[in-house]
């Protein structure tokens, strides 16, 4: 599958993306900015290993962020379950070299359209660590809305962060 994004698409993962992957996702700038789910440093088996899981899912839910032909980060939706099933969770990072060019704020909202178009969802929500403004305005930009701050809920690299609650609902204007 491929979206057409402003600044390239979001396509299919594709087993032979794990090289590309170890090598922008092996970048302690950008392991800060993530959940340690997303390890640094970042290996080849890492790369094989969340490839394998997300390669061939159906429905897609994950996509990599392609830029002039180039794997440049990744995308996805974490469907939540129980009394939050009609919810998912947006997460992106993006390879330090593509930042600052606006094409996470593009890629947001192609995935945010995706979801709301293919799958049976009310809301989508995101949290940022505090200390990435940047990633809070990507959220902006792509019309989620600020929802509150979590005081001192991440523990990221030995320092305790807030995290800040970003969600756009089904209905909610589009950007």
């Amino acid at each position: 599958m491929q979206l057409p994004t402003a600044h390239g698409a979001l396509r299919s993962w594709r087993i032979e993306d794990a090289a590309a992957l170890v090598e922008s996702g092996n970048n302690r700038n950008v392991w800060l900015t993530l959940r340690d789910i997303f390890p640094h440093p970042y290996t080849l088996a890492d790369a094989e290993t969340f490839l394998g899981r997300v390669v061939g899912l159906e429905p897609e839910l994950s996509f990599c962020v392609e830029v002039e032909g180039r794997m440049a980060g990744g995308i996805g939706l974490h469907m939540q379950g129980d009394v939050h099933h009609r919810n998912a969770e947006l997460g992106y990072w993006l390879a330090q070299e593509f930042w600052g060019r606006g094409i996470m704020s593009s890629a947001v909202q192609v995935m945010v359209e995706y979801g709301f178009s293919n799958l049976p969802l009310e809301r989508i929500e995101a949290y940022v660590f505090a200390n990435n403004p940047a990633s809070a305005r990507v959220l902006e930009k792509a019309a989620f809305v600020f929802e509150g701050r979590l005081r001192r809920n991440v523990l990221k690299d030995g320092e305790f962060l807030d995290s800040l609650v970003y969600a756009r609902l089904r209905d909610d204007k589009r950007a």
